[in-house]
């Protein structure tokens, strides 16, 4: 077996034939297969529930947006209409939502909960009023308690698919935050060892695994994290592990990140901040200068901002630590979401 991570994904568009799944950031390549995949999208909304009786709407963000056409081809076999609207602009999805007279929302965790917050505190809407039945999550981890409260909120039936971090295409699902996913085809989805390349088999013992998926003679490590308990169930992602951390359902390269800082003078160290104190997700990058002259120097600032925003599509704020450090240190990543284990997958206590 073949084992490899997202980031030894990165050389094979210059090789690569076909239709290809090419990730946001252009640094993530695999072979696409749509009619491959249709069923599986198919199949993640039946287990939701959605029928022929049901208007399907899809407003997703980051990596998830570029299956967006897929969830709308699947629903459009499986309800009575589907449309793909696009994650932006809360009051606007709601019109569209008014509009279609959804039944079905497909969007992320946050998307979610963006959406209710805005409803009650900046719209004054009842949640209620849109009559959806299901809301289908994908694309995040989802914050404790999310699905239950949607639940609550939207007097709805709440289902989280777990989806292929390199081709969005469904491979689990979950009605409930306490229960493991259910696959949508046997063999799909698979747990591996941190420490070593090695595939887990049922019964697990308790502890970390990471979430994988089996290519033919390929181990795709997914860089996401399960806290596993004893039992044959694969549970659901908590954390990510590697050389990329996601946020606001993007995955951003810290390799990318490190390069275009040491790429910038006068840089001598920098810490990536992660936080969810909201709804949705922040980044903070902050950045240490190895001489005081830069500390106030707009521009310096702004080359920074120019070269995070030729990396990813995702709004990083740049700060700057007040005080010098001359010695060079390796850039650090702070997640105060709790999701990102750290880079090296060996380190990990299990």
């Amino acid at each position: 077996m073949t084992w490899r991570t997202r980031s030894d994904l990165a050389a094979a568009g210059r090789t690569a034939t076909g239709l290809l799944h090419v990730s946001p950031d252009g640094d993530t390549v695999v072979p696409g297969d749509p009619a491959g995949a249709a069923g599986a999208f198919v199949a993640a909304l039946r287990a939701a529930g959605v029928d022929p009786s049901d208007r399907v709407v899809a407003a997703l963000s980051g990596d998830g947006e570029l299956a967006a056409p897929q969830w709308t081809h699947a629903a459009a076999e499986v309800a009575a209409a589907a449309a793909a609207v696009g994650p932006r602009g809360r009051l606007r999805l709601h019109h569209a939502l008014e509009t279609l007279k959804a039944t079905t929302l497909v969007i992320t965790p946050t998307g979610a909960m963006d959406l209710l917050a805005r409803l009650h505190l900046e719209f004054l809407l009842d949640p209620l009023d849109l009559g959806l039945r299901h809301i289908v999550l994908t694309g995040e981890i989802a914050s404790r308690r999310t699905m239950d409260h949607l639940a609550a909120e939207f007097d709805a039936e709440v289902t989280e698919v777990y989806c292929s971090p390199f081709t969005a295409a469904p491979l689990g699902w979950r009605s409930s935050e306490a229960e493991p996913l259910t696959p949508i085809a046997p063999g799909s989805l698979a747990l591996a060892s941190l420490e070593k390349d090695e595939l887990l088999a049922p019964p697990y013992a308790e502890g970390l695994a990471e979430l994988v998926v089996a290519d033919g003679d390929t181990v795709l490590r997914t860089g996401q994290v399960a806290r596993v308990p004893a039992g044959d169930a694969v549970p659901a992602p908590a954390h990510t592990v590697g050389d990329h951390v996601l946020v606001r359902g993007v995955w951003l390269s810290l390799e990318r990140v490190r390069k275009a800082m040491g790429r910038i003078d006068g840089v001598s160290g920098w810490e990536l901040g992660i936080s969810r104190q909201g709804t949705l997700d922040a980044a903070v990058l902050t950045v240490t200068f190895n001489r005081e002259s830069l500390i106030d120097n707009p521009m310096w600032k702004s080359r920074i901002q120019q070269s995070l925003k030729a990396l990813t599509p995702i709004t990083i704020t740049v700060e700057v630590a007040g005080e010098v450090a001359e010695a060079s240190t390796p850039g650090t990543v702070n997640d105060a979401r709790g999701h990102h284990l750290g880079r090296d997958r060996t380190a990990i206590a299990r």
